[in-house]
């Protein structure tokens, strides 16, 4: 395989810095050519010294000055703003972008990559929820690859694989169930930020940890299952699988279910993108089949976790709903980790929106940015009386 060289976006986060793991195992494969981070200095700054990029952006224009400082002795060109890390990701050096900002903000720099042509690895869940027709379309026009990085649709990524051009019959999305599976709801609505951000399986940020809890990362999953493998939403099912072994399953017409299984560790995924269609050795843990013993798998309670129900509704609809959807959700998520909203009020955001919003069948880019911004602002006003 010839070496690859990387663009991470998002390189303090939890993805990037299991990302440069995977490189860290295998720095004659890959090379960093870019990292940007939005506010965490210190971590990209120590970063850019072990890996040397040719480029590193720091999105919070007023800590450019502390990283350029540091890292002028190294030779290392460094940008600050959004438009930088848009503008850099069309370099011609630049092979693979890894596309793990946090929420809608990743969605400007994706389609950067997209119009350049590169492979993406994407692990931007909110890029394809909030413009998946319209990012898709851009790729196909621009022969551009995108490579799923959740583990979840890089399971589904890796069964399609075995059975090429076979019709799919249904995608059985596996969740967690989060920390509040075995809960009642009364005892969920009064969960606490510290509750909900212990999930029992996955690290991850804090986020799409709450995301988890309310289910509404699954929600997403499923709209972004829809544009990356062009599927219909009344094909694409949830189970709860609490031991996160199985990350998926492909079900084909004559009944076979094809599954991906690796215990919970996101670097599986990531590293199968950036080598595809190569395998390569990685350094985690095996699964030992005697050790498992047993698994076990559940309808999900949509009652218990509305996100799911609003998710597949949004879908339905189309148009900018999922953007709308979207949107509200990180106002909401937002809150509740500032303790200013209940764990159920997360979701009646979310609702509140939808039903208000201002709904646009074929929205274009400009009116999905405008979506998002109009989204946030009636999200917080809803945010502010309760």
């Amino acid at each position: 395989m010839q070496k690859r060289r990387i663009a991470i976006l998002g390189s303090t986060g939890s993805i990037g810095r299991q990302a440069l793991d995977v490189i860290r195992q295998h720095m004659d494969l890959f090379e960093v050519e870019l990292l940007t981070a939005n506010n965490s200095s210190e971590l990209l700054i120590s970063q850019a010294k072990e890996f040397n990029p040719n480029s590193v952006v720091i999105c919070n224009e007023e800590k450019y000055k502390e990283v350029a400082d540091a890292l002028q002795p190294h030779y290392i060109k460094v940008f600050a703003g959004m438009q930088s890390v848009c503008d850099l990701v069309g370099s011609e050096s630049i092979d693979i972008v890894l596309t793990s900002m946090v929420g809608f903000s990743g969605l400007s720099s994706t389609i950067a990559a997209v119009k350049a042509g590169k492979t993406i690895a994407l692990a931007n869940k909110e890029t394809l929820v909030a413009a998946g027709e319209i990012v898709m379309k851009l790729a196909s026009e621009h022969r551009a690859r995108i490579l799923p990085v959740d583990s979840e649709h890089s399971a589904i990524f890796q069964c399609l694989m075995g059975s090429a051009g076979a019709d799919i019959e249904k995608i059985h999305l596996t969740a967690s169930g989060g920390p509040f599976r075995t809960w009642n709801k009364e005892d969920i609505a009064k969960a606490t930020r510290a509750q909900a951000l212990n999930h029992p399986n996955w690290s991850m940020g804090s986020k799409i940890t709450i995301d988890s809890a309310t289910m509404m990362n699954k929600g997403l999953e499923i709209i972004e299952a829809k544009w990356l493998f062009g599927t219909e939403g009344d094909k694409i099912n949830v189970v709860v699988h609490p031991e996160s072994i199985i990350h998926s399953m492909v079900e084909y017409a004559d009944g076979s279910v094809i599954a991906q299984m690796g215990h919970p560790d996101m670097r599986e995924a990531i590293q199968f993108a950036f080598s595809f269609p190569e395998r390569l050795t990685l350094d985690n843990r095996k699964l030992d089949f005697a050790q498992l013993g047993s698994l076990s798998f559940f309808a999900p309670d949509f009652e218990k976790f509305p996100a799911l129900g609003l998710a597949y509704e949004a879908l339905r609809i189309g148009g900018n709903m999922t953007c709308i959807m979207n949107a509200a959700n990180e106002a909401a998520v937002a809150a509740y980790l500032q303790d200013r909203i209940g764990f159920y009020q997360i979701t009646d955001v979310v609702r509140e929106c939808m039903q208000g919003a201002d709904f646009v069948a074929e929205p274009d880019l400009d009116a999905i940015f405008a979506t998002n911004e109009e989204t946030l602002i009636k999200a917080r006003e809803i945010i502010s009386r309760i």
